[in-house]
């Protein structure tokens, strides 16, 4: 089409392969292969000229219109690539993302006015392809995939009570000692019962009996901060409420090695201006080195 197009402006076939910058025999090639999938004559030839026939004239009407809609396209898609611009959807863990995402997100869109933002907190695995995500913040060692990953911090599990349930119960001084404890086990960290730590540079597992099992940190911290019984959580969960006073961690040298945070994408080919513009924001002002 474009050949054809060309060869009509120029009104010859030697001049629109000089335009297009392919040979002449090219041009003739293409020129003939969308007669011939047309079933219509576009031009009539001489040795000196070109004239169009009249459905090479009703056909570059709309010929110079589809062009002018994929050149059109095509900026509009280039231009997607290095302004931010359109809605931008990220998922991260609920926790993590209201403490830490949200303002980020917050910052992001009142800085590019074409952008909007989609948060979708959920501790569950998400596709990012399948559920239409731009882009994933994800804390722990990740599986192989095709997705493309930038470590951005880390953070450790941190087990935390109350002074209030610690001052009744006494406080536990090795792993061993928690099956004498009330437990609340946060079930997206890691098996209820089954609890992971290292001593002397040793994994072990401790297998207990928690009074308290949920699904929600929220739910999980809430009740630690209550005084039911100690919780293991993420460290960043409770980093606050350790500085406050209101939560104490124990057993802290028996924690085990910390869990990397990663900005995950589908693909760094062709990375849309809205995603890269993000990261860049993330690896310019996040701390999460949250340990």
């Amino acid at each position: 089409m474009a050949a054809f197009v060309a060869a009509c402006e120029a009104e010859s076939l030697t001049a629109a392969a000089r335009r297009l910058g392919l040979s002449p025999s090219v041009i003739s090639r293409q020129i003939a292969s969308l007669e011939t999938r047309l079933g219509a004559r576009l031009f009539h030839r001489t040795t000196r000229s070109l004239s169009l026939t009249d459905a090479g004239s009703r056909y570059l009407e709309r010929a110079r219109r589809i062009l002018a809609d994929i050149e059109e396209a095509e900026q509009a898609a280039q231009s997607e690539r290095t302004e931010p611009k359109g809605r931008l959807s990220i998922t991260a863990p609920l926790i993590f993302g209201r403490l830490h995402v949200a303002p980020l997100l917050a910052r992001f869109v009142a800085r590019h006015k074409q952008v909007s933002a989609e948060l979708n907190l959920s501790d569950r695995f998400v596709n990012l392809v399948e559920e239409g995500h731009d882009l994933a913040i994800r804390i722990g060692h990740l599986p192989d995939s095709q997705l493309i990953a930038r470590r951005f911090g880390e953070t450790r599990r941190a087990v935390v009570g109350s002074p209030t349930y610690l001052a009744g119960a006494g406080t536990p001084l090795h792993p061993r000692d928690l099956a004498g404890f009330d437990l609340i086990a946060f079930t997206p960290l890691s098996p209820p019962h089954d609890w992971h730590f290292v001593e002397a540079g040793a994994d072990f597992r401790i297998s207990l009996a928690p009074r308290f099992v949920t699904n929600s940190g929220d739910t999980a911290i809430s009740l630690a901060l209550a005084g039911s019984g100690l919780v293991r959580v993420l460290y960043y969960q409770v980093r606050d409420a350790i500085r406050e006073g209101s939560l104490v961690e124990v057993l802290a040298p028996f924690a085990p090695e910390s869990l990397p945070i990663h900005a995950v994408y589908p693909s760094a080919r062709l990375l849309p201006g809205k995603v890269r513009a993000f990261i860049e924001l993330v690896a310019e002002t996040a701390d999460w080195r949250l340990s």
